[in-house]
C-alpha cells in the first residue's frame, strides 16, 4: 500500500517520464513531499513561473522527447499553464499536466487557491480528468499518457485532489493501450487512396504542402521517397519546417503570410495539390475564397475533423501520414515534371534580388535581423535546434534559418503565444543536451518570461538566446506601418540594460550594435556549451518581406512595402 503521491511517481517512471517541469505549493505538497524519494530516476526542473513549465515541456516534447510533463498547483498555478495548455492544443503537441486541487470535501465551496480546472480547460485539452481518490491515480496517469501521444497528439490535464493525494492504494500498474470508441490509427480507405493515385498519376503540375504531421508521425523519410518518385515540389508549413533538409532538390521553401514566392504561386498554379498534417491555417491559406481553386485537393491528416473543414478535398484520406505516404508511393506512377519544376525559379531569383539579399547581405547601415539569424545559423554548421518567440523574429527564424536535421525548429504557430521562446528552448536543451540550441526573441517577447533566465542559471542550462533588439513590438508595428497609415499606438519599447540582467543571472553576455562586432561576438557564444545572452541592437524599422496582406490571396504577394510581384 502506497499514498497516491507515491503512486503518480511510479506511474510517470512506468511511463517513462525522467524529465518534469514545475512549481510546488500547498495543494500539490504531497506530491513535491514524495519526489524527495523518487529524484534518483526524476529529474525535476524547478521553473520560475507555472508558464514556463508547460512552454518548456512543450520545448521538451517538440525536441523528439515524447511527452511532456508538468507538475503545479492549484489555482493560480493551474491558470498559469492555460495559455500553455491552449497552445499545445492548437499545435498538437504531447504534455501532461497535472494540477493539485483542494480536497474533494471542498470542491465548490470557494476554497483558497481552488479553480475549476476541468471546466477552464475542458474546451482547450484533448482530454482532462479529476482524480478524486488514490486508486485513481495509475488508471489515470496510463489513460493520460495514451491520448495524449497517439492519434493527433495534445494536452492531457489531470487534476489531483489533495485527499487522493495522500490516501492509500493498492498500487499496481497497467499501460493503457485501447480506449472504447477511440480509435487513434484509424483503417487506411483503400477507395480514398485509389482515387488520390488516379489524380496523382493524371497530374501535370502537383504540388506538395506539409506540415507539422510529418514530423509527428516521423514521417520524414516517406515523405522524400514520396516527392523523389512523383518529382513533386513541395513546400512547408511553418511548424513543418525541418521535416526536409533545406538543400533537398524539390523542396521550394516556406509557404503562408511571410513564406517564399515561388512555393506560394505554385500554390495557386498547381493542377493537384497534396496537403500532409497541415490544417490550413488562415496564414497559410490567405483568402479561403482564391485558395487553390485551380487544383484538385488531396488532404492527408490524422485528424478526421480537419478534412474538408476549410478547403474542399477531392479524396480525403484519414491516416498516419507515415503509413499514407509509405502507400500511395508504392502505388503511383513514376513521374518527371522538369518543366513545371524549374517554371518558377524566377520567382526565386526575384526573391533573392529584392528580399533575401538586402536582407542577409546589406553591407552597410544598421544589422538586420535575417543577416543576424543567418549568421548565428551558420556559426552552428546549421546542426542548431532553432526555437523562436513570436513575432518578426519569428518570421526571421523560419526565413533564414537552414537545416540538416529533422526535428529542428520550434515555434508557437496556431496560437501566437509571445513567451513562448525561452522556456521552450529550455526544454529542447534539456531534451537534447547535445545539440546546440539557438532562440531568436525580441525585446518584447523576452520581457514575458524573462524570469526564466533563473532556471537557466540554477540547472546550467546551455541555451543561447539571441536578442533581436529594435526597441519596437516590431511585428504590430509593421502592421500599423503598412496598414494604419504609421499610427504607432503602444508599439515603442523603452528596454532595460539586458547585459546588467544575464550578469545577475550568472549568464554571459555580449551586446552589440555594429556589423564589425558580430563576428568576435558569435566566436564567444559558440566557444562553449554554457548559456549565453546576445543582444543584437538591429535595424527599428526593419520588415519582414515578402509579405502577403490580410484579405489577400496566397498568390498576391508583397515583395517590398511598395512593389507587388508579378
Amino acid at each position: 500500500m502506497i499514498t497516491g503521491s507515491e503512486a503518480l511517481w511510479q506511474s510517470l517512471i512506468a511511463e517513462g517520464v525522467d524529465t518534469v517541469f514545475g512549481y510546488p505549493g500547498g495543494q500539490i505538497m504531497p506530491v513535491y513531499d514524495s519526489l524527495y524519494y523518487y529524484k534518483d530516476r526524476v529529474r525535476h526542473i524547478l521553473v520560475r513561473h507555472e508558464q514556463g513549465a508547460i512552454h518548456a515541456a512543450q520545448g521538451y516534447a517538440r525536441a523528439g522527447k515524447g511527452t511532456g510533463v508538468v507538475i503545479v498547483t492549484s489555482g493560480p498555478g493551474a491558470t498559469n499553464v492555460i495559455t500553455g495548455v491552449a497552445d499545445a492544443m492548437t499545435d498538437s503537441t504531447p504534455v501532461v499536466v497535472i494540477t493539485g486541487q483542494v480536497s474533494t470535501a471542498a470542491l465548490g465551496t470557494d476554497a483558497f487557491q481552488e479553480a475549476d480546472v476541468i471546466g477552464l480547460t475542458a474546451p482547450i485539452s484533448k482530454w482532462n480528468y479529476q482524480i478524486r481518490t488514490a486508486d485513481e491515480v495509475a488508471w489515470a496517469v496510463a489513460r493520460a499518457f495514451y491520448i495524449a501521444r497517439t492519434g493527433r497528439p495534445g494536452p492531457v490535464v489531470l487534476d489531483f485532489t489533495k485527499d487522493a493525494q495522500v490516501g492509500m492504494t493498492d498500487f499496481r500498474f497497467e499501460p493503457c493501450s485501447f480506449i472504447r470508441s477511440y480509435i487513434p490509427a484509424p483503417k487506411i480507405s483503400d477507395q480514398a487512396v485509389n482515387k488520390a493515385v488516379a489524380l496523382l498519376d493524371a497530374a501535370e503540375r502537383p504540388f506538395v504542402v506539409f506540415g507539422q504531421g510529418i514530423l509527428l508521425s516521423g514521417a520524414e523519410k516517406e515523405l522524400r521517397a514520396f516527392l523523389e518518385k512523383g518529382d513533386i515540389p513541395a513546400g512547408s508549413t511553418m511548424l513543418g519546417l525541418s521535416a526536409l533538409p533545406s538543400g533537398f532538390p524539390l523542396y521550394r521553401g516556406m509557404i503562408g503570410m511571410h513564406g517564399n514566392v515561388a512555393p506560394n504561386r505554385m500554390t495557386n498554379e498547381c493542377d493537384v495539390l497534396v496537403a500532409v498534417g497541415m490544417r490550413f491555417d488562415d496564414r497559410v491559406t490567405g483568402t479561403v475564397s482564391t485558395y487553390a481553386r485551380q487544383a484538385k485537393v488531396i488532404h492527408i491528416d490524422i485528424d478526421p475533423s480537419e478534412i474538408g473543414k476549410i478547403i474542399p478535398v477531392e479524396a480525403g484520406i484519414r491516416g498516419d501520414a507515415k503509413k499514407v505516404l509509405k502507400i500511395l508511393t508504392e502505388k503511383m506512377q513514376e513521374r518527371r515534371h522538369p518543366e513545371w519544376n524549374a517554371g518558377f525559379d524566377r520567382c526565386d531569383a526575384v526573391e533573392r534580388a529584392k528580399v533575401i539579399d538586402p536582407e542577409v547581405h546589406p553591407g552597410s547601415g544598421m544589422l538586420r535581423m535575417g543577416e543576424v539569424v543567418d549568421r548565428v545559423v551558420s556559426a552552428f554548421d546549421g546542426q542548431a535546434i532553432v526555437v523562436t518567440d513570436v513575432g518578426q523574429n519569428q518570421m526571421m527564424g523560419a526565413r533564414y534559418s537552414h537545416f540538416r536535421e529533422s526535428r529542428s525548429f520550434i515555434s508557437s504557430g496556431g496560437l501566437g503565444t509571445m513567451g513562448f521562446g525561452l522556456p521552450a528552448a529550455i526544454g529542447a536543451k534539456v531534451a537534447c543536451p547535445g545539440r546546440p540550441v539557438c532562440l531568436f526573441v525580441g525585446d518584447g517577447g523576452i520581457q514575458m518570461t524573462l524570469q526564466e533566465f533563473g532556471t537557466i542559471m540554477q540547472e546550467g542550462i546551455g541555451v543561447k538566446v539571441i536578442l533581436l533588439n529594435n526597441n519596437w513590438l516590431g511585428n504590430v508595428r509593421q502592421w500599423q506601418q503598412l496598414f494604419f497609415g504609421h499610427r504607432y499606438s503602444e508599439t515603442r519599447m523603452l528596454n532595460p540594460d539586458y547585459a546588467m540582467i544575464a550578469k545577475a543571472y550568472g549568464i554571459n553576455c555580449v551586446s552589440v550594435d555594429s556589423r564589425e562586432a558580430l563576428e568576435p561576438a558569435l566566436k564567444a557564444m559558440t566557444a562553449d556549451d554554457q548559456p549565453f545572452l546576445l543582444d543584437v541592437h538591429v535595424m527599428e524599422e526593419g520588415n519582414v518581406m515578402p509579405m502577403v496582406p490580410p484579405g489577400k490571396g496566397i498568390h498576391e504577394i508583397m515583395i517590398t512595402e511598395s512593389e507587388w510581384y508579378s
